[in-house]
């Protein structure tokens, strides 16, 4: 523990470099101009500042720290670097609370709001009654605060209360600092454990990874290695099987053969494959992961996975009331929009008109979106409570245009709950719904379909559009390619491609993609061409020829918006034509200029295109959001990006969700749509390269599509078939739910 001289009470971002010496300055706290509890983010003032060479006006120090209030003593450790808007500051990397070493320094650090109740008054008559030690009676005994006149017991206990909440927190920034933990995963760990934290985390500190959101295995095992506990620790098994588990879940795999993941435990951890097994038994006996057969399940995925098997039973079992005058309805559809249904697109109006569920699924340029509009019009006419839903805004944004009807996504249709992550719509609050068409299904996974089916009432049809050919979702599961697998829902299979859609190279060619045949590109003389292909072999090479197709080539000849108009589409994150090496090159030539905010390895500026990478449902922004930055604060580390004309505000917390995105990856770009993609294809992309990826990433195109590709990368991806299959048991499980 750190001497009484000197109370740690927190930590700040780590910069993405090394650095040789840090400076480190001691001094007192004049003023807090800025701080964002939430984030920890804070700009304070430091006076009478030890360590310089040369006095100076006060020094702006700027990071991410625990709260200090006006008369604080700090150790600050970090580099003093020159903002372009607000000049010199001193950039801490950590920050140390010392006791104020004065009557006057303690007064005033007393009576800054530190404590509740205590304003500069009491504080003089606390530093009066004990002195230079009022610090220490805090901590070992504060009832003697009834000694100070004007404080009862009441304002005792609260002050009790916030100083050893601080304390603990304080203390919890000490253990976790070299790990590079956050003040608010410190404020996590204690709002979980309370006054225990530190006692858990010196003793057990693999609960972190087992108990507390947002610690991962990495950090844990860090913290306990630092602590000499033995690699062999039963809790560090047991939170290596659950970390191997969540990995697959990322992957998209909802469970794990129990053999494989006590292998890749026991490989991970390098011990015995027996302490894995023993871990594995230990999960399960904590109801931490469920194992059926020889299926071993996180828990909450064993819950959405058995939630849609039951609930698909559910919709079916009840009865559906069957539209009548349907062939009316279809012929006024007809005249209304001007087109003929052909014999398969009848055949599914007909199915949702009579049926409870309905799958419909084809490739593009079969007709799907014409069916929806038709189906919707049915549905209406019949006066059925209608809901539109897809996954993203973006895909319920083209949902609602093409049918002239309102569409949301499916995490507003559910009413999500920012402060738990779940819905407000459930089981016992039903969707107000007699229908419900839910379209780029590929993209919805087990979780959130699970989440769907449940909000649904007994007596509402349930019509599911997608591409079953495309990648599957982000999230752990395959739920449309399974509800189409399990035989126990009808389905509409299209693949007639219309006559206008046929004219499209991009659509032939994401058909001989499906067909496992090499994509046609066209001259590049012909005027209606809309595909390309440009063999590029060398990384470097190809990533040049990227930049300059999106930065010239397509804007000059097409007239697009390199910014708004053109995507990269890339199946990796690394190398010369990943998106990382992408997105920074795209920026030097796009928007090189402005202030930024430097942010785990890259520079965020206004104008910059930036992605959202992960559900943040305060926000209401999710995993492949895109959106444009507006404005920007350097200082408090603060940006605000309008996605699809909503503004929404980022403290330093939610830029960890932010990424570039001016090159993203293909499977980033699920349930999109682009006016001209551009996509790399090479033999060092060879382990994520499959038929799918390549015919998702084509089929993200609306006017113009490039690939830059070495033929042989093309070859090996229309000979993978099986890089995106997943570990689920869904199909069987509605098959055997249903069957009743």
């Amino acid at each position: 523990m750190a001497s009484r001289a000197e109370v740690p009470v927190g930590i700040v971002f780590r910069p993405p470099y090394s650095r040789a010496v840090a400076t480190t300055l001691t001094g007192e706290v004049q003023r807090v101009t800025y701080e964002n509890e939430e984030t920890g983010f804070r700009v304070i003032k430091l006076g009478a500042v030890e360590g310089l060479s040369v006095q100076r006006a006060p020094v702006a120090v700027v990071g991410t720290f625990q709260a200090v209030g006006p008369g604080s003593r700090v150790r600050v450790s970090g580099d003093f670097v020159q903002d372009p808007r607000h000049g010199e500051q001193f950039r801490a990397d950590s920050v140390i609370l010392l006791e104020p070493s004065t009557r006057a320094g303690l007064e005033k650090y007393l009576g800054s709001g530190v404590l509740p109740g205590i304003g500069p008054a009491l504080a003089k008559r606390i530093v009066d009654t004990f002195g230079m030690d009022a610090l220490t009676m805090l901590d070992s005994d504060p009832e003697r605060l009834r000694r100070v006149r004007g404080i009862g017991q009441r304002r005792i206990e609260e002050i009790r209360r916030v100083w050893a909440s601080q304390r603990a927190i304080s203390s919890i920034m000490v253990l976790l600092q070299t790990h590079g933990a956050s003040p608010a995963l410190a404020k996590r760990i204690h709002q979980h454990y309370g006054n225990r934290a530190v006692a858990v985390v010196q003793r057990s500190p693999y609960r972190l990874a087992l108990d507390v959101h947002g610690v991962g295995f990495k950090t844990a095992d860090g913290i306990a290695r630092s602590l000499g506990i033995s690699g062999d620790h039963p809790e560090r098994a047991q939170a290596g099987v659950m970390h191997e588990l969540g990995v697959l879940a990322e992957q998209g795999h909802l469970f794990a053969p129990r053999d494989s993941l006590v292998q890749r435990a026991a490989e991970m951890l390098d011990i015995d494959p027996a302490h894995a097994e023993e871990a594995v038994d230990a999960l399960r006996a904590s109801d931490r992961v469920v194992q059926e057969e020889e299926r071993v399940y996180l828990r909450r995925l064993h819950v959405a996975e058995s939630g849609v098997a039951v609930q698909m039973a559910r919709l079916l079992a009840a009865p559906a009331r069957p539209l009548h005058g349907l062939e009316i309805a279809i012929e006024r559809f007809e005249r209304r929009v001007g087109v003929r249904l052909a014999e398969r697109q009848r055949e599914a109006v007909a199915l949702a008109a009579c049926r409870k569920v309905l799958v419909i699924t084809g490739g593009p340029g079969v007709g799907k979106t014409t069916i929806v509009r038709a189906i919707t019009a049915i549905f209406r006419r019949a006066r059925l409570t209608l809901r539109l839903a897809a996954p993203t805004g973006r895909a319920s944004r083209r949902l609602g245009e093409a049918t002239g009807h309102e569409a949301s996504t499916i995490h507003r249709l559910l009413e999500m709950d920012p402060r738990s992550g779940g819905f407000l719509r459930n089981r016992e609050r039903p969707l107000d719904a007699d229908a419900l068409v839910v379209d780029e299904a590929s993209m919805v996974d087990v979780p959130l379909a699970a989440a769907l089916l449940e909000a649904l009432p007994d007596r509402a049809r349930l019509v599911v559009v997608g591409d079953a050919d495309q990648l599957p979702s982000v999230g752990p599961g395959a739920f449309l390619r399974d509800l189409i697998a399990s035989g126990a829902v009808p389905k509409v299979c299209l693949n007639e491609i219309f006559r206008q859609a046929a004219q499209s190279h991009i659509v032939q060619n994401a058909h001989r993609i499906f067909r496992g045949q090499m994509p046609e590109g066209r001259g590049g003389d012909d005027p209606d061409c809309d595909f390309f292909v440009v063999h590029r072999r060398d990384p470097g090479d190809a990533a040049d020829l990227v930049c300059e197709l999106v930065t010239r080539r397509i804007p000059r000849r097409f007239g697009l918006d390199a910014l708004s108009d053109v995507q990269v589409l890339t199946p990796m994150h690394r190398g010369p034509a990943g998106t990382l090496a992408l997105n920074q090159r795209l920026q030097e030539i796009l928007n090189p200029m402005g202030p930024g905010i430097v942010h785990r390895g890259q520079t965020l500026r206004v104008g910059d295109k930036v992605m959202q990478t992960r559900n943040d449902y305060q926000r209401e922004v999710f995993n492949g959001d895109l959106g444009r930055v507006t404005s920007l604060d350097p200082p408090a580390r603060t940006l605000v990006v309008e996605f699809e004309g909503r503004r929404v505000d980022y403290d330093e917390v939610g830029l960890d969700a932010l990424t570039l995105a001016y090159a993203i990856s293909i499977h980033k770009s699920q349930g999109s749509e682009y006016p001209a993609v551009v996509v790399p294809l090479l033999t060092a992309h060879f382990v994520m390269l499959s038929r799918n990826l390549l015919y998702t990433a084509v089929t993200r195109a609306k006017r113009l599509c490039v690939l830059v590709a070495d033929p042989r990368a093309l070859g090996l991806a229309l000979a993978e078939t099986r890089r995106e299959d997943r570990a689920t048991h869904l199909a069987e499980r509605m098959r055997m739910a249903t069957s009743g």
